[in-house]
């Protein structure tokens, strides 16, 4: 590669003296003339000698090391390279896609899809400005700058910008209010059951003593359940996708066995009778998906899968209020899977196999959401110390006396 530095207000003359130029005295006098890493000639202009100089040693060595920024190639907007390079180069499935593309299209694309890259990675006063004004909670608003973080590392990558602006020591997400997770007691549980339609009462004994996500009692099959050896394989979910009702693997893709205690098993049979599962066809993982065929043991009046919004808003809500709760995000469907964890972590089951029962990604994960219900049981814990410690001394005392 070669470059030099021109000087725009004086030019060599015939008699070899510099003369002024017809730009002298106006504008920058330096410019900064190179071939970059293609071959195209580029330059840049400045003031004094010195930074052009700079600038020409430090391009060079960056040519040479491969690191090369093409100073317009972050002029395309946030726009045009989230919607034609960044979200189509994505292998989302399509739930994740569904909700991605909701994050850009309400709360990023509208503030900052105007702006461009180079803009951005500039001034990362725009993102924290931005930030600061999303219309949502705190936990959700991370997870929108998780999102706008992931296009903008994308465009680091491909050589568009210099550095990612949200990684920044002064982008910082919200503060999330750590809330501690208070589990329903058995009367509350017992309340809401007791208030829903007698078809829908098994789902709830199956949040309260299975512990399964909400989706994988709607998409329960039949042979998932095995009375005689009393486990429930949990294998599939419904799931909604751009509005449409999908079968999909469990969150996470992780089958499990779970354990059927009897009164749940019980209350299934009893559904089963009154109710005969039904074969259910909808698509596999998004609209449009390969056809799928399940017989499920809860299905609605119309005998199809049921509808999570119908089921929350007709069936649930009520419930919750009969068990003289709030209806917020707190006391959704999930508070029964609570319960369920609550339940066996205080009946001293290991961490490990309740986390395996809920299909966790993690044991840790499963710590850190009900660690505070273990810390709760202190007078146990006291109880439980404080005999250890009396037995360990009466031992001693009588091989005291033994050796005496």
């Amino acid at each position: 590669m070669s470059g030099h530095i021109q000087d725009l207000w004086f030019s060599p003359g015939p008699d070899g003296e510099d003369r002024p130029t017809k730009r002298h005295g106006s504008g920058k006098r330096w410019k900064a003339r190179y071939q970059d890493a293609d071959g195209r000639e580029r330059s840049m202009s400045f003031a004094r000698k010195a930074e052009a100089d700079k600038f020409l040693t430090q391009v060079t060595a960056d040519i040479l090391r491969g690191t090369y920024l093409d100073p317009d190639a972050g002029k395309i907007t946030l726009r045009r390279y989230t919607e034609g390079q960044w979200l189509p180069s994505r292998s989302y499935d399509a739930r994740t896609r569904e909700e991605v593309e909701r994050r850009l299209n309400l709360h990023i694309l509208p503030k900052l899809g105007d702006k461009r890259l180079d803009q951005l990675a500039r001034s990362p006063s725009l993102i924290s400005g931005w930030l600061a004004g999303l219309p949502v909670g705190a936990r959700y608003a991370g997870q929108i700058l998780t999102v706008l973080s992931s296009v903008l590392s994308a465009a680091v990558d491909d050589g568009l910008i210099a550095r990612n602006p949200c990684k920044v020591a002064s982008v910082r997400p919200p503060a999330v209010e750590k809330r501690k997770l208070v589990p329903w007691t058995s009367e509350q549980v017992a309340a809401a059951r007791a208030d829903m339609p007698e078809r829908y009462r098994a789902m709830a004994d199956c949040g309260s003593g299975l512990g399964l996500r909400q989706g994988e009692i709607i998409g329960l099959p039949l042979d998932a359940v095995d009375f005689l050896r009393r486990t429930v394989r949990v294998r599939l979910q419904i799931r909604h996708v751009y509005g449409k009702s999908v079968f999909a693997l469990p969150k996470g893709k992780k089958v499990r066995d779970v354990p059927l205690p009897e009164a749940v098993s019980l209350a299934l049979a009893e559904h089963i009778q009154k109710w005969p599962p039904l074969k259910v066809t909808l698509p596999w993982l998004e609209p449009g998906g390969k056809p799928h065929t399940e017989t499920l043991i809860f299905t609605g009046k119309m005998r199809g899968a049921i509808e999570s919004t119908y089921f929350n808003e007709s069936v649930w809500h009520p419930a919750v209020r009969a068990a003289g709760l709030p209806v917020c995000r707190e006391n959704g469907m999930h508070a029964l899977r609570h319960f369920y964890a609550s339940t066996l972590l205080r009946g001293g089951v290991d961490i490990k196999r309740v986390s395996a029962y809920l299909g966790h990604a993690s044991a840790a994960f499963t710590l850190t959401t009900y660690i505070h219900l273990l810390a709760d049981d202190e007078e146990r814990s006291l109880r439980d110390i404080e005999a250890a410690l009396a037995a360990s001394k009466q031992s001693n005392v009588a091989l005291n006396a033994t050796e005496a």
